[in-house]
């Protein structure tokens, strides 16, 4: 289900390095930065919590840094090259696969048992926990990149979209309701308009 985080960049429920790549969207046929500010990154980070590797709380978000969001769009752009080769059958950019794995790399991360109120994982963390969630969702784009995700990447056929998703039924073109709706209107007019007036 779409909707738009605080700074407008839309959630389609994609795995969330798509999700980051969609931070890079279309607004009327114009390309627009979910990402400007620090704001936009905290409401991204807070709106995606729930689906991130590694647990934020409210101090983290706040806490997210002009150095967050530089390294946030460094790695968003990575995965966004990425995305494009991958859907467009090109060898992956040598130099985006180096920005990804410098990313995955940059905070260790281990697994600990938990037994209140039962017994459940959580992952921790040496380092800042915005950089931990950073670093996983690096690690979950290289997953997306050498698994068999991979093969189902698409691009939106959406006139003027330019948001990617993970085809999950066979005949999906769009990555949401809403582009379908647009693009199969755009179809209606378009077929319309060649009509010879009777």
């Amino acid at each position: 289900m779409e909707h738009l985080t605080g700074g407008g960049a839309p959630l389609l429920g994609e795995p969330p390095p798509v999700e980051l790549a969609n931070t890079v969207y279309a607004a009327r046929g114009r390309r627009k930065e979910g990402l400007q500010t620090v704001e936009h990154l905290a409401a991204w980070l807070r709106d995606m919590r729930p689906r991130l590797a590694v647990e934020l709380d409210d101090a983290d978000i706040h806490g997210v840094t002009d150095r967050d969001l530089r390294l946030t769009r460094e790695l968003r752009d990575a995965v966004r090259t990425l995305c494009a080769a991958a859907v467009e059958g090109h060898d992956l950019d040598p130099d985006a696969v180096a920005t990804l794995n410098r990313h995955a790399g940059q905070s260790p991360r281990w697994h600990e048992l938990r037994t209140v109120p039962e017994p459940h994982t959580v992952v921790c963390s040496k380092g800042r926990p915005v950089s931990a969630a950073f670093a996983a969702l690096a690690e979950d784009a290289v997953d997306l990149f050498a698994g068999p995700s991979c093969c189902r990447l698409r691009v939106c056929h959406a006139p003027g979209c330019v948001l990617y998703f993970v085809r999950d039924i066979p005949r999906r073109e769009w990555c949401s309701p809403g582009c379908g709706n647009r693009a199969r209107a755009a179809r209606h007019y378009a077929k319309v308009r060649k009509e010879p007036d009777d």
